[in-house]
Order: structure tokens, then C-alpha cells, then sequence
């Protein structure tokens, strides 16, 4: 029996202790993956929403990944917080935030630390790599992210705040050769109003129809900047930029101290000189280095030399502790004002030659014919650029806009048929083709002439029926007929060959945009009525008065071009070829005889006292022969005693007693005054 109950008895089967025991420790290792796991990704997801929250700017959502203890700890609530990120990354306009290197380290059960690093863009520049550290607090079975002010930047603590100082680069400035001042900073009273000083009922209304009558602003403009939204009643609403010489005692406006640019030649150099003016929206665009609120140039040289001349504004951004004292600068950049740009232009003679053209719609360049510097670069009629920075009217804008003259049209940079100035270069390129020669003679019979039938009814006239014509008395009487003989005869290739050694096709560096001059439309004129109109200086020739001028320096230049230059560089300038000395001296005799001979077209310019070339021209603008087309008036002269000066002027759809020549002949007196 005692054997059965043995044998009945349960074996001991420590495998199975083993098993159970291997199955328990499995479990609650997958349970701590689990939970680890779960801890992980809740975490992780915690992170990603804060590091969006950060570089989208999305401050209002900040209360979801927050711990609150953490910061109400420190004497905040969760509004001053996003606050305090607003007015931070908004205020100092903190863009392209991007975080790297995000780290999320287990610590214990209940805190993990996460790191992270910031770059982003300021105002002043890219900050990169900032590192960041803080925990994420267990709570509530929830990872929050523990809030300190370091977070904003990591040497901020407590009530620190952010400070921003922005100090603006000034803007350089435009000089003349003689350094007077075409583009300056100028200091000018702001008119405005303060809304509490103008009493109430009758007494304001009577104060504001002073105002107006005064300053010259129409009470209903005054009343429309008196409400806008921002207005208060201790705030100064600006009405008017005044010279701080005329700001006069008015009852109810008060003065503010202003910086503007200022343009002492208003009219007289608008075009070349241009304004400026605050970036759009487009320019923004067009521009990431610059900002809301930038003030660029807009046209003209301002616009051409806007980098070199607007400098880079400096700054700082700096923590401070919250009574203001400096702790720690976050970011520092000097400014770098912008520098000064001196022309070749002469004032004097640049204004000179604007007031000379009365207001007709033209220009005038005036040359130094040796160095190439532009004395005078001139069209008509203007604009005053003072108004258009200190705040134009919308009536006198109007003004502008609507004149049939175009006045924003910048003439000197515009392609025309230079008319019969060119005819010195038609001359020249036959001189050293050997085809003409100054005492070469052509019958000519009559005021027009055709080459034969296969012309049509198409004719080139002249004005005055010399019969005996030769270079000489063609450049004198400006006979069309004749060089359109010596062109034809010449024939298109050699004639052609000739005019590629000017500037034709070229791009000349100037600050200037234009067109380069233009021989015709196609390369080759297809026609001897194209090759013979071409020789006169109509066709399809394009050139702007720049380039006219450029081109007839050969006279003075034993026969070399110089190119035109503006700003004033004592180096070397540069030149080229265009035909021979001896030509180049032949013309300048036969130039000289155009205005001392009493039959020459330029005769009303002759001064017993002065050595002076010249050349007359017009160009006639009509669809097609028989017309009566608009006609421009040019002017090429230079001075021949001392190379002094080369001019070329243009009048626009001239009227009787209103030619180029007429108009400039006083002006050129007043050269020769002004050079001896």
C-alpha cells in the first residue's frame, strides 16, 4: 500500500516551473515594449506638433503641447506666452525657421529631454544652428513640453525681453563733376495735424478750411487723412512735406523734423538723375533682400546705381532683462551707408541745356569730345521728381500723365532718323571708300530725283536747285539728292563695311537702358531706295541722341570714336576707329564752312570769335511720299578752336522759329562763355 500511494504521488517537473516562468517574462517584456512604445509615440507626436507650432509661426496653438505648471511657475499665463513669441518672430519679422537635429532622450518613466537646433532669417541676416534644450513632463499619461523662456532663445530667463534696433544706412549721394549735388539728402518740415489740437464744431472746421487754404490741400483730402483707422487723438496725421524755410505759424498744425532726397535741378535732370520712391509688392517680390517699408530708386540713375547708393541698414537684436539692461546680443550688424556717385555731368550746362529747349519736346547732349564725359544729358519736357518724393497730388500727376508731350518719356535714350547730321558720316565713309572727294561735282537739275523707271514714282528731293554741286556745297546747302548719288554709287557693301565701323548693333555701358543704333530692320536694305534714303539719314536708321553724339566724335578725335561715359573715372576711356585722320580733318573743314559760309544751314550760329562746326538735319516722319509727315529738327556742333564741347539737339515735330539750331544758338554762346 505504501508502494501504491508512492507510486500515485506527482512527480516534481521543473521544466514546467521553467515554462511558466519564461511565459511571464515574455509577457511583461512585450507589456514594457508596449508601453514603451506608446510612451514613444505619444512623445514623438508631442515633439512634431512643437516643432511645427515653431517654424509655422502658429503661436495660438502653443496651449496644446505646453505644460502649464511650467510656465505659470514662472509668473506667466499661456497668453503671454504666445504673446511674447508674437511679438518676438512677428514684431522683428523672423522668417524661414527650419529646425534639424531633433532629439528625444529617456530619462525616466514620467520625463524625456528633447533637444533641438533653430536656424532662421532676421532682418539683418540668417542665424544658424541656435541649440535648444528641454524636457517633456509626463502627465496625466500625457508628454507635454516644459515651457521656459530659453526656448525663445536659450540665453533668456525669467521677465527677459527682446529688444530690436534698426539703424538706417543713408543713402549716398549724386554729384556732379564739380561736386555739386544732383541727388542729395535734404532735412524738410512735415505738416500735419494732431486731432486734439483743433478744438471742436465751428472753431475745428474754421481751423481746417485755414489749413487748407494755407498749404494748399483741399479740405476734403485733409478729411479723408483725418479718418483713417489708425488715427488718434494724440497722434500726428502728416499732411505735407514743406521746405523748412517756409513752414509759417498755422493755428492747428504742428511741425515734425524730415529726411528727404532732394533734387536741386527738379525739371532740368529728371530723367537721367530719375527718384525715388518705397518698394511695392512687386518689387518685394522681384528683390528677397529687401523689405516692407525700403526705399529704392524707381528711375534713372537712382534706380541704375540703387545698390552702391542705398548702402545696408545695421542693427541689433539684444536680450534685455526687464528693466532694459543688456544681457546678451543675440545679432549685430553695422550699417554700411550707401555711397556717393560722382558724374561727368556739368550742372550748369545740364541745365542750361533743358531751359534752352523751352519746354519743347526734345533733348540735348552735350559731350566732353576727348574723355567722353557727358556734360548734359537732357530731355523735354519734364517733371519736377521733388513731388513725386515728397508726395505728389493726384491733380498734378494727372497732369503729367495726360500730357499729349509725354513728359516721363526719357527722348535722349529713344531711336530716330537723324536726318541730315548724317550725312557727315555718309560723307566720311565715302571719303575713305576713295568714291567721293570734296571737290567732286554732280549735275543735279531740279528739286527731285529718281534713279530710273524701276523707282516708280518714288523721288528723293532737296531744297535748294544747285545744279553744280559738289561734298563741300552738299554739306553747306544739305542737298539729299547728292548723297544719295554718292551712296548708290558707293553701293550697299562698301557702304555698309563703312557704317560697321561705328557703333551700330553695339550695347555702350552706360547706366542708361536704350536700344543699340540700328542701321535697318533687316541686314541688308533690299533696295537702292532704302540704301539711298539711308545716305541722307532716313530709312530705317534708328539712333538715340546718345549715340548720335557718340558717333560724331570722329571729327574731333582724328577720326576715333569715344564712347560715352558718366560717371567720372580718371582712368583711361575707351575709343575706336571709325575712319581715317585725313578724313576726319577734310570733314571738320567742310563742317566749319556750314556755319561761316553765308548760304550754310548753320550760318545764324556764326560768332566771328568762336571756331565752330556744324551740321543741320531733319527728318521727316510720314507713310508714305507726297505726304506732309511731322519733321524733327537736329543740331551737331563742336567746337573746333579747343575740342571743348560736342552737342547734338533734337526737337521734336518743330514748328517755325522752334528748329534745333534756333534754339541752341544762344546756348552755345553761352558754352563758349562758360569754357574760356
Amino acid at each position: 500500500m505504501n508502494s501504491r500511494v508512492k507510486r500515485k504521488k506527482k512527480r516534481f517537473k521543473p521544466y514546467l516551473v521553467l515554462l511558466i516562468i519564461t511565459i511571464i517574462g515574455i509577457s511583461g517584456f512585450s507589456l514594457f515594449i508596449v508601453i514603451n512604445r506608446t510612451n514613444t509615440s505619444q512623445s514623438q507626436k508631442v515633439v512634431d506638433h512643437f516643432i511645427h507650432i515653431i517654424e509655422e509661426k502658429q503661436y495660438a496653438k502653443l496651449g496644446d503641447v505646453l505644460d502649464s505648471e511650467s510656465y505659470s511657475s514662472l509668473g506667466y499665463t499661456l497668453e503671454d506666452v504666445i504673446n511674447k513669441y508674437d511679438r518676438i518672430f512677428n514684431g522683428i519679422n523672423i522668417q524661414n525657421i527650419h529646425a534639424s537635429s531633433i532629439t528625444v532622450k529617456k530619462l525616466s518613466n514620467d520625463e524625456q529631454e528633447l533637444s533641438y537646433r533653430l536656424s532662421f532669417t532676421t532682418p539683418f541676416g540668417k542665424i544658424t544652428n541656435i541649440n535648444y534644450h528641454t524636457k517633456l513632463l509626463k502627465t496625466d499619461n500625457q508628454y507635454l513640453v516644459k515651457w521656459e523662456p530659453s526656448l525663445i532663445f536659450p540665453e533668456m530667463e525669467g521677465k527677459d525681453k527682446v529688444a530690436y534696433h534698426e539703424w538706417k544706412a543713408e543713402r549716398g549721394e549724386i554729384k556732379d563733376h564739380l561736386g555739386n549735388g544732383l541727388a542729395v539728402n535734404k532735412e524738410f518740415k512735415e505738416a500735419g495735424i494732431v486731432p486734439k489740437d483743433l478744438s471742436q464744431g465751428k472753431e475745428k472746421e474754421k481751423k481746417l478750411q485755414n489749413i487748407s487754404q494755407q498749404l494748399d490741400i483741399p479740405i476734403k483730402e485733409i478729411h479723408q487723412k483725418l479718418n483713417q483707422s489708425w488715427v488718434k487723438d494724440d497722434l500726428f496725421v502728416p499732411l505735407k512735406i514743406i521746405d523748412s524755410n517756409q513752414a509759417a505759424i498755422i493755428s492747428g498744425i504742428s511741425y515734425q523734423n524730415t529726411q528727404l532726397r532732394y533734387y536741386p535741378l527738379k525739371e532740368a535732370a529728371a530723367h537721367l538723375i530719375g527718384y525715388i520712391g518705397k518698394v511695392t509688392k512687386e518689387d518685394l517680390e522681384k528683390n528677397s533682400s529687401l523689405k516692407e517699408g525700403d526705399v529704392i530708386g524707381k528711375t534713372g540713375l537712382e534706380r541704375s546705381f540703387d545698390k552702391e547708393l542705398r548702402g545696408k541698414d545695421g542693427g541689433e537684436i539684444v536680450i534685455v532683462d526687464e528693466n532694459g539692461k543688456e544681457k546678451q546680443i543675440i545679432q549685430k550688424n553695422e550699417k554700411r551707408d550707401g555711397k556717393n556717385i560722382q558724374l561727368t555731368i556739368d550742372a550748369y550746362i545740364q541745365m542750361e541745356a533743358y531751359n534752352h529747349l523751352k519746354e519743347k519736346p526734345g533733348s540735348t547732349v552735350v559731350m566732353n569730345p576727348k574723355e567722353g564725359g557727358l556734360y548734359a544729358v537732357v530731355s523735354s519736357p519734364s517733371y519736377d521728381p521733388n513731388k513725386l518724393v515728397q508726395g505728389i497730388s493726384k491733380q498734378d500727376y494727372d497732369k503729367y500723365a495726360n500730357d499729349e508731350n509725354k513728359p516721363f518719356l526719357s527722348r535722349f535714350a529713344l531711336g530716330y532718323a537723324p536726318g541730315s547730321t548724317f550725312k557727315t558720316i555718309t560723307s566720311s565713309i565715302g571719303l575713305d571708300a576713295k568714291v567721293t572727294y570734296p571737290e567732286k561735282l554732280r549735275k543735279i537739275n531740279g528739286l527731285s530725283w529718281r534713279k530710273d523707271e524701276t523707282w516708280g514714282k518714288y523721288s528723293v528731293t532737296r531744297v535748294s536747285n544747285v545744279q553744280n554741286v559738289d561734298m563741300r556745297k552738299a554739306l553747306i546747302y544739305s542737298d539729299n539728292i547728292y548723297f544719295a548719288q554718292e551712296a548708290l554709287e558707293m553701293g550697299e557693301k562698301t557702304f555698309r563695311n563703312g557704317l560697321n565701323h561705328f557703333i551700330f548693333g553695339e550695347e555702350l555701358d552706360l547706366p542708361i537702358a536704350m536700344n543699340p543704333a540700328q542701321i535697318s530692320n533687316q541686314s541688308t536694305f533690299k533696295s537702292d531706295i532704302l540704301l539711298a534714303d539711308t545716305a541722307y539719314g532716313q530709312g530705317e536708321l534708328l539712333i538715340s541722341p546718345i549715340q548720335q553724339v557718340a558717333m560724331y566724335s570722329i571729327f574731333q578725335n582724328e577720326g576715333k570714336i569715344v564712347y560715352p561715359r558718366l560717371v567720372l573715372n580718371k582712368g583711361d576711356f575707351k575709343t575706336k576707329t571709325a575712319i581715317s585722320a585725313s578724313t576726319a580733318e577734310e570733314m571738320k573743314k567742310s563742317l566749319e564752312m556750314v556755319v561761316s559760309d553765308p548760304k550754310g544751314t548753320a550760318h545764324i550760329l556764326f560768332n566771328p570769335q568762336f571756331q565752330l562746326a556744324a551740321k543741320t538735319g531733319t527728318a521727316e516722319l510720314k507713310m508714305k511720299q507726297g505726304e506732309k509727315g511731322e519733321e524733327n529738327s537736329f543740331l551737331l556742333a563742336f567746337d573746333t578752336g579747343h575740342d571743348n564741347f560736342l552737342l547734338l539737339s533734337l526737337v521734336e515735330n518743330y514748328t517755325a522759329g522752334n528748329s534745333a539750331t534756333q534754339l541752341n544758338k544762344s546756348f552755345i554762346d553761352e558754352l563758349y562763355g562758360y569754357f574760356h
